[in-house]
């Protein structure tokens, strides 16, 4: 599988964990009432799951697949911005 997939992979995976701390936190203040440790455990679910993302560079340069530029976005760039390598090559 290749890096592009692999980084589409992770993507889906945070749009799930996006939307399971979404509705964990609408899950607790519904049943608990308005409650500050819901969303905190949320963020640190998010952070834990997006560590994976320093992990998704080309294999040519290094640079990482989410960055474009100093900005990271959400979805995996399929040719590398700074050496123009085709990531999702034999794929």
């Amino acid at each position: 599988m290749t890096i592009y997939r692999l980084a589409l992979r992770h993507m889906q995976l945070m749009l799930f964990a996006t939307l399971a701390a979404f509705m964990f936190v609408i899950t607790i203040d519904k049943w608990m009432g308005h409650s500050t440790w819901a969303f905190a455990v949320a963020v640190l679910m998010l952070i834990a799951f997006n560590a994976r993302i320093r992990l998704f560079n080309c294999p040519n340069c290094g640079k990482n697949l989410f960055f474009r530029g100093s900005i990271i976005v959400p979805w995996p760039n399929k040719t590398c911005g700074n050496c123009g390598a085709d990531l999702d090559a034999g794929g």
